[in-house]
């Protein structure tokens, strides 16, 4: 009998409530390509410092919590970037469905490309998918390598594609002021979110501070150092540029 597939994981939360629809269990991989600037959880970076899970024991640890879910909850993995771990992600995700969970992906498409193999392991990945919800950490592509350490083509398209199969997205955007707040990048921004027909929701994430400890444990330089979260006029300006009023839904009945 063949081993079963290990994952490599940061840490478990047992009642999510802003990471996909209803109540959801979080698992969070570790490892992640990109070095975003505002990053609060820079830990997940490395991979030589995790817990070892089976999918078998992850789900039966998420079924504990699963009377508390209601109608829309279930499984959100993120990380670090749960695309890192695409065969063990697939196969946890393939469980989850047979179990009759909900399944969410929250993941910045960095890795995202059309080609093989990566693209056959990915289509197959989005069978066992219901949602995924997805980044625009900044829509110039060459000032999103400047935050995140890579361009976003291949993110740009990893929209473009979800779009062409139906699948549902949430879109987050955390607002950064003197970075992403521009009205040129925000009207940018909502061009190509309304290019798009598979949105079911658009959030503004108002950037913050709370993770830089971690950067100063971990001896990091803290890129964004004096950069204050945004106004709550800032917020509500932001809001109304990317008409997040007009995305209230997660999928149609």
């Amino acid at each position: 009998m063949a081993e079963a597939l290990k994952g490599k994981i940061h840490s478990l939360e047992t009642m999510g409530s802003v990471d996909g629809p209803g109540i959801r269990y979080l698992i969070f991989l570790k490892g992640c390509p990109m070095r975003c600037q505002y990053c609060h959880n820079p830990d997940t970076w490395a991979r030589d410092d995790y817990d070892i899970y089976t999918a078998d024991e992850l789900l039966d640890r998420a079924e504990r919590y699963r009377e508390y879910w209601g109608s829309e909850g279930g499984i959100t993995v993120s990380g670090g970037e749960p695309l890192v771990q695409m065969d063990f992600l697939t196969e946890l995700l393939r469980k989850a469905k047979e179990r009759g969970m909900n399944t969410t992906i929250d993941t910045a498409g960095s890795l995202f490309t059309r080609e093989e193999p990566f693209f056959g392991r990915f289509q197959e990945l989005m069978k066992y998918t219901d949602l995924l919800l997805l980044d625009i950490k900044h829509i110039d592509s060459e000032r999103h390598k400047i935050l995140t350490g890579r361009d976003n083509e291949n993110i740009l398209d990893l929209f473009r594609y979800l779009d062409e199969t139906g699948k549902p997205i949430w879109i987050r955007h955390v607002l950064v002021p003197g970075v992403n707040d521009a009205d040129e990048y925000l009207e940018r921004t909502d061009a190509f979110i309304r290019s798009l027909h598979n949105v079911k929701r658009v959030e503004i994430l108002p950037y913050h501070t709370l993770g830089t400890f971690k950067w100063k444990e971990l001896g990091l330089d803290y890129a964004l150092e004096g950069v204050e979260p945004p106004t709550k006029e800032l917020l509500a300006h932001a809001n109304e540029m990317l008409h997040t009023q007009e995305y209230k839904g997660y999928l149609e009945k």
